[in-house]
């Protein structure tokens, strides 16, 4: 037999028989059917209500573009998963659903109202709710809560009454480090209409590239973007299809600091003389706008305007993070303009330059919004005011920026702790609640909490992989800023979530189908069923370490085993459970079986030329793990060399290897632990 056979037969084995301490431990957590996000209120009762085509959906209410396509969209989406025509046979009698609402909402109110009601009896389905966006947020749970049965597609009998818990649900995605275009933004939306987010946030401007056309100024786009932007076509039409969704639009433009590529073409409007070029690397560079001109302000003041009337929405992001300052320190004019304004520092500058935009912004009718930055005043005796309460924090840096920032009268939002690009689990986004019980913030403080982001930074991401990035673990964060906070089971939420995954992937996101594309690249041929069992376990590198193992830059690949690895991977999440399960005292019913599942040997054959390290490394793990449990589950003890064996093999397995980490490691740590230290 050959090796990478072997490997093939017993991972995949290891994945059929993982499964069961899983099924075992989902049906003592919560019980129901797999929503997510999770209801205010959830009641099953016995029965179904089997699925029957044609769908006879009825409507009482305002016409509503977003209900009628809704409609349509989450029927299509049915009729998929079950292979039947929902949609035709008319004059017959088919499964009845009636929608009521009463408005159609505007989403330039971010407060609208997004509750619903949803009740599925033995005679029908009935969608009731005070706007259409209250419609749709009800369509998801529907589809979300089709079942397959013995008899057939069935819904069980539910009744859910259901709100958001906050108003501001969001995903930025950065369009700029590696350009996402069009197609890319349109299937996040469905996705995240899946999970009820309501706020996508475009990242466009940054030192790698200015990513959005501007008629006014076409040389910005031209010149800073390599070709690769997003024209104003493509903003209306994503604006469209969001709205349809109930998802706002709100755009980036990254100022003072990540600004490079607005230099590229207009050098005048930096600090220092030029020329300038898009980056190609990462990081924090000292590129900045010239704060002390006033052709600076009439540039922005036109670009802004431009942009307030391509985007709807009532918001508009100015970043403000990260500017170190450098180009100011180094201006003689611009020191010569802070003595004379009593500025002490860079920080009253930035400070002096957001009120500026604050005006700008306020004239073309636009709320202000940006990072943790922007509300900060220096404490040195310099000459400014702080910004107007009105304007909007996104923390990025800590809980301590949200509590200052709402107790100065802000609105916040929670970014810090949704950093997907950092590669952390979902449960660690999960329990990360904007709200907790021990929150410092009084009533009134909370009421300017108005939810939470997560962030997409693309240094390590491209159009292939990024859905992979996003997804699933977003939908956990969805549930975090949707669902009470007392919903915070975490292994009911990982549960949920591989469902969830399955539903991503069934309405056409790229999560798993983008890792197969790598992972194809990578072996050089169809079949990588073996491969992929491997990556399984793997986890990118978290945190920004990886650009400490290798240099990434904008013309850096990403096609390696570090950019098919996804974080939180399932098949290591459930490979700990066992351990943990084993270690706590359960019972295997066949140890040799299971001694052969996990004792593959030899697999470091030339089959897997892309990966051998890992292989061997995963191997020697295996093995003294199975020693281990035997030892664990029978009268054996284990002396000084066999725990060093153990440690040996710990230590191999440590990584990175390519830039990943055996996601499970800890587990098989705590296995060794475990027996090392039973008593003889």
């Amino acid at each position: 037999m050959r090796t990478s056979f072997r490997l093939h037969v017993y991972l995949s084995a290891m994945r059929w028989l993982l499964t069961v301490p899983l099924l075992a431990i989902s049906e003592m957590s919560a019980q129901g059917p797999a929503l997510m996000p999770w209801p205010v209120q959830a009641i099953q009762d016995p029965g179904q209500l089997a699925l029957v085509a044609p769908l006879q959906a009825a409507v009482e209410g305002p016409a509503s573009a977003r209900v009628l396509r809704g409609v349509e969209r989450w029927t299509a989406r049915l009729a998929d998963r079950t292979r039947s025509d929902l949609a035709g046979g008319a004059g017959l009698a088919g499964t009845r659903l009636h929608i009521r609402y009463g408005s159609v909402a505007d989403l330039k109110d971010p407060s609208i109202d997004g509750g619903y009601s949803l009740v599925i009896t033995s005679t029908g389905i009935d969608v009731d709710a005070s706007t259409d966006i209250g419609v749709l947020h009800a369509l998801a749970t529907l589809y979300q809560a089709l079942l397959r049965t013995e008899q057939g597609w069935a819904f069980p009998l539910l009744t859910i009454h259901d709100r958001p818990r906050f108003v501001w649900r969001g995903l930025l995605i950065d369009v700029c480090r590696h350009f996402m275009p069009r197609e890319m933004i349109m299937r996040e939306l469905d996705g995240m209409e899946l999970v009820k987010m309501n706020v996508l946030h475009l990242h466009l401007t940054e030192d790698q590239g200015f990513r959005i056309e501007s008629r006014l100024f076409p040389e910005l786009h031209e010149q800073g973007s390599e070709g690769r932007y997003l024209s104003q076509d493509d903003i209306r039409a994503i604006i469209h299809a969001a709205d349809l969704r109930g998802i706002r639009v709100v755009p980036e433009f990254d100022l003072p600091g990540h600004s490079a590529s607005w230099f590229v073409a207009h050098p005048e409007l930096a600090s220092a003389p030029g020329p300038y070029a898009v980056e190609t690397r990462f990081g924090v560079f000292g590129p900045t706008f010239d704060p002390t001109r006033e052709t600076t302000y009439a540039f922005l003041d036109r670009f802004l305007g431009e942009m307030a009337a391509l985007f709807p929405d009532p918001y508009m992001h100015i970043g403000g993070d990260e500017n170190n300052g450098e180009q100011w320190k180094a201006n003689k004019d611009i020191q010569a303009f802070m003595k004379a304004h009593a500025f002490k520092g860079p920080q009253a500058l930035q400070a002096y330059f957001n009120q500026r935009l604050y005006a700008i912004l306020q004239a073309h009718g636009k709320r202000l919004i940006g990072w943790d930055e922007i509300g900060e005043v220096p404490e040195d005796g310099s000459n400014i005011e702080p910004l107007p309460q009105d304007i909007t924090i996104q923390s990025w840096r800590g809980r301590d920026g949200l509590t200052s920032a709402a107790s100065k009268g802000h609105d916040v939002i929670l970014s810090n702790g949704y950093y997907i690009d950092l590669c952390q689990s979902a449960a660690e986004h999960y329990l990360n609640d904007p709200l907790p019980d021990d929150t410092p913030m009084n009533e009134d403080q909370r009421g300017h909490v108005l939810g939470g982001e997560a962030t997409m930074w693309a240094e390590l991401v491209d159009p292939r992989n990024v859905d992979g990035r996003i997804w699933p673990r977003t939908a956990a964060i969805a549930e975090r800023l949707w669902s009470p906070g007392t919903v915070n089971d975490v292994g009911d939420m990982y549960r949920r979530l591989e469902g969830v995954s399955a539903q991503l992937d069934a309405i056409g996101l790229r999560h798993k189908s983008g890792q197969l594309e790598i992972l194809r690249m990578i072996a050089g041929y169809d079949d990588v069923s073996f491969l992929k069992d491997l990556v399984d376990v793997l986890t990118p590198v978290p945190g920004y370490k990886r650009h400490g193992l290798a240099v990434h830059t904008t013309l850096t690949p990403l096609t390696g085993i570090a950019d098919a690895a996804v974080p939180d991977p399932n098949a290591a999440r459930r490979i700990s459970v066992l351990i943990d399960a084993i270690i706590g005292g359960a019972g295997l019913s066949d140890v040799s079986s299971f001694r052969y599942l996990l004792g593959a040997t030899d697999i470091a054959s030339n089959d897997l030329p892309c990966c051998q390290d890992i292989a061997m490394a995963r191997t020697a793990l295996n093995e003294r793990a199975m020693e281990a449990i035997d030892a664990l589950l029978t009268p054996t003890s284990l002396g000084m060399e066999e725990c060093a064996g153990f440690k040996k093999a710990l230590d191999n397995a440590q990584g990175p290897f390519q830039e990943c980490l055996f996601a499970d490691l800890p587990a098989f740590q705590r296995l060794f632990e475990a027996v090392c230290t039973k008593p003889r």
